[in-house]
């Protein structure tokens, strides 16, 4: 055994929970003995590990969505498999959002919290529209890259990679120079995702730290009802899916999926998370040139939930606050805005610009924003979890519907090992003719 398969041996779900209960611990020892150099340390640790993702974020986001749609040239089937991903998208997306209507109904989560309409702030930014859809178009090349205008990005990807299939042999050049400069990322993003335990120990202990069970008791329906839609969503409704749809077995799929899932939950990033997604989707016997389109185009899209179940639950919360109804128009705007509105999170931390959309679009105050924000990295974890399951979770229903799964490797897909995942070259070359066979 060489000695760079020792130094790995540790599953890496096991290097996230030690770092999630180091974390928890230096949390709670924290705050229990008022240790500000301890809570400072922690939050260090955990913003730098955030920074380190999000600097590849926009050359990653746009290398991919580039590579990806000019890989779909090589698959024969391309433009069906594109429009049965973007279906099966939308109709998980409702799926979810329909859950966090019917929960947050049930629980009424803005009952008995001891808030009031004062509590609530102003966001700095918010979200309509015709911000949204004016948004989409930049108006430089720079300023998506500076601002990290994650929308903005896969626009001029998108277009560059219409543009390239269009030019055929003469883009040839660029796309070699585009493959490359996306390996290369993804290769420096790996060496982040390895510090991921390191990570994890400072994010989670920083928000011990910082907000211990103080907070969470006025917001406890509400954090539970995220928690409790997105844990129906990822244990219920794929599983169901998995089963029914593309005829696998659900456990196989979290045990080859995990270590993207952990990774989100700690991480909180969609697009950060998105090579290992990559790798462990196509680990999962989806061909490469296809999970290069759909991975991609999932972690900046396909939001389950930040963009259905949470905005869902949010709006119902709110609502109770400012002591306004909804009504059935209400919870049907609610499913549209998720259904459709979903790129306005952009895989990105948090998922604010979501929320005020939809809130601008109800009608509510933009205030409400204002009184979750304390609460949201909490619940944070848990929706960006369920977005990296769905991202996975699409191409494998799509490629088993389609006939190109690969069902041996999904049978035998192991993601205990990170370092059996962090080279392109791991996975099995696509059998093209088994895509081909599919069209």
């Amino acid at each position: 055994m060489s000695s760079r398969t020792k130094s790995f041996k540790v599953p890496f779900w096991a290097q996230i929970t030690a770092g999630l209960v180091l974390g928890v611990l230096l949390g709670w020892l924290a705050r229990g003995q008022d240790l500000s150099w301890l809570v400072t340390s922690l939050e260090k640790v955990g913003d730098t590990f955030i920074g380190l993702l999000k600097l590849a974020v926009a050359p990653l986001v746009f290398f991919a969505i580039l590579v990806s749609i000019t890989n779909l040239r090589k698959v024969n089937n391309a433009a069906r498999l594109a429009s049965r991903t973007l279906l099966w998208f939308m109709a998980t997306s409702l799926i979810a959002v329909s859950i966090g209507l019917v929960i947050g109904l049930v629980t009424n989560p803005g009952a008995g919290t001891g808030l009031t309409p004062k509590d609530g702030e102003l966001p700095e930014k918010t979200g309509s529209w015709i911000d949204f859809l004016t948004g989409i178009v930049p108006t430089d090349v720079i300023t998506p890259f500076t601002q990290l205008n994650v929308l903005q990005i896969v626009f001029m990807a998108a277009v560059a990679g219409v543009a390239a299939l269009q030019l055929g042999e003469k883009a040839q050049p660029i796309l070699n120079l585009s493959e490359s400069v996306l390996e290369l990322l993804q290769k420096a993003l790996w060496w982040v995702i390895r510090l991921a335990p390191i990570g994890t120990a400072g994010l989670i202990g920083h928000a011990i730290a910082t907000y211990g069970w103080d907070l969470i008791g006025k917001y406890a329906t509400f954090t539970a009802d995220i928690y409790v839609g997105c844990a129906i969503v990822l244990f219920v409704v794929y599983p169901t899916l998995l089963a029914t749809v593309a005829k696998t077995g659900p456990l196989q799929f979290f045990k080859g999926a995990w270590p993207a899932i952990q990774l989100a939950f700690v991480s909180r990033s969609s697009v950060g998370t998105m090579p290992l997604t990559q790798r462990v989707t196509e680990r999962l016997g989806v061909p490469r040139e296809y999970a290069s389109f759909a991975v991609p185009f999932g972690a900046t899209t396909k939001m389950d939930g930040c963009a259905a179940i949470y905005p869902a639950i949010a709006a119902i919360f709110v609502a109770q606050i400012f002591d306004m109804r909804l009504g059935i128009g209400d919870y049907l705007l609610i499913a549209f805005v998720s259904v459709v509105g979903s790129a306005a999170t952009a895989g990105l931390t948090g998922s604010t610009v979501m929320l005020t959309l939809t809130l601008s679009t109800l009608g509510l105050p933009m205030e409400g924003v204002g009184l979750l924000l304390a609460i949201d990295p909490i619940v944070d974890m848990v929706r960006t979890a369920t977005n990296v399951a769905g991202q996975a979770l699409i191409p494998v229903l799509v490629s088993a519907r389609e006939n190109i799964l690969d069902r041996e490797a999904y049978a035998t897909a192991d993601g205990s090992s990170l370092d059996s995942l962090d080279s392109p070259d791991s996975s099995d070359s696509l059998d093209e003719q088994r895509v081909t066979a599919a069209a």
